[in-house]
């Protein structure tokens, strides 16, 4: 009789601590939904068929989150890294403009300013992600498939630095969840308990591209030290990096550069003239935009596959003044050329 009666105070103590916890993450789920947005982006291509070279659009859905009054939003930079229109939805349903303001594609971080702030808008307090220990509870909130603020809530898995989960990841630290992760989650915020943000929703590693996977974001130490410390340059390109063969089948003069496959419209990359690609292919298990130019160096640091070399033409990028110059060699065609474009005033 004494073990069943033990047996069911011990079920009747889980049921009354899962309601406290299912409780807890109801009420921070409502201090901090309203603090997050979805975010909707364009995207300008050029494209060569069969009916030859014609542009067209893409567009892109992911999440973000609210950090300050002034209208600063952290998200994800491959969302809006070569981003020609972006689009800011609230929960009550009001959209507003944005505009990049800095991004670190390396790291996948990036940071948006709105036109304008909403009235009564909600901020999200930034957490200190060193203080977050495995096997702490978390949980995302996100636009999944498109799906405003659904909530998932799982674990801290664990936390991994550089380029140890994904090969182009080789700036800062990256926290490992078992919270449901989808497409759509990407830029979004993972809270601890006490409802701050301490990681932004970068990818996950998925055999069918679902939740089934491992989901992981960037620490909000390092979203913080790139973003709001460094103001980390936004180029408003993406690109492949060419190292190894791929340097040699397409004829670089030295052992590594960017090949530009998409350009932002209106973006430092489009005013210093830089050319995407448009012509579709796959290498290997890779695919490309090829025709768009091949970056060799920037501001006279020749393009290397060391970390270093990256900090270093930020720092470089950093210190332009507006009215100063931005410059940069390029392979086009076959031909190396040199370009150059004013920084304007808030890059």
């Amino acid at each position: 009789m004494r073990i069943r009666l033990q047996a069911l105070l011990a079920v009747f103590l889980l049921a009354i601590c899962g309601t406290a916890a299912s409780g807890e993450i109801a009420d921070r789920f409502r201090q901090v939904s309203d603090a997050v947005v979805i975010i909707e982006t364009q995207q300008t291509m050029l494209l060569t068929d069969c009916r030859g070279l014609r542009q067209t659009s893409a567009g892109n859905i992911g999440s973000g989150v609210l950090i300050s009054p002034d209208g600063k939003i952290m998200t994800a930079a491959h969302l809006v890294q070569a981003a020609s229109v972006i689009k800011v939805k609230f929960k009550g349903g009001q959209v507003i403009d944005a505009h990049v303001v800095a991004s670190a594609p390396l790291a996948d971080v990036a940071l948006l300013q709105l036109e304008h702030v909403p009235k009564n808008a909600v901020v999200a307090r930034l957490g200190d992600s060193s203080r977050t220990s495995i096997g702490d509870q978390v949980f995302v909130v996100g636009a999944p498939y498109g799906i405003a603020h659904t909530l998932t809530v799982g674990y801290l898995s664990a936390r991994h630095r550089q380029s140890v989960v994904m090969g182009g990841f080789e700036t800062g630290e990256l926290f490992q969840t078992d919270a449901a992760v989808n497409q759509g989650n990407s830029g979004g915020p993972m809270f601890n308990m006490a409802g701050e943000v301490i990681g932004i929703v970068s990818h996950i590693l998925s055999k069918s591209g679902g939740f089934e996977g491992l989901g992981f974001a960037v620490t909000s130490d390092t979203a913080k030290q790139l973003l709001l410390e460094e103001h980390a340059f936004w180029t408003g390109f993406e690109g492949s990096a060419l190292a190894g063969p791929l340097a040699g089948i397409f004829n670089l003069p030295q052992p590594f550069g960017v090949l530009v496959e998409q350009v932002a419209d209106n973006s430092p990359a489009s005013r210093l003239g830089l050319r995407p690609g448009a012509v579709q292919a796959r290498i290997g298990a890779q695919e490309f935009l090829l025709g768009g130019d091949i970056i060799l160096s920037v501001m006279d640091i020749p393009l290397t596959q060391s970390d270093e070399t990256y900090r270093q033409i930020q720092a470089q990028l950093r210190c332009v003044d507006p009215g100063g110059t931005i410059t940069a060699s390029v392979l086009r065609m076959g031909e190396v050329l040199q370009l150059s474009a004013p920084c304007l005033a808030g890059q």
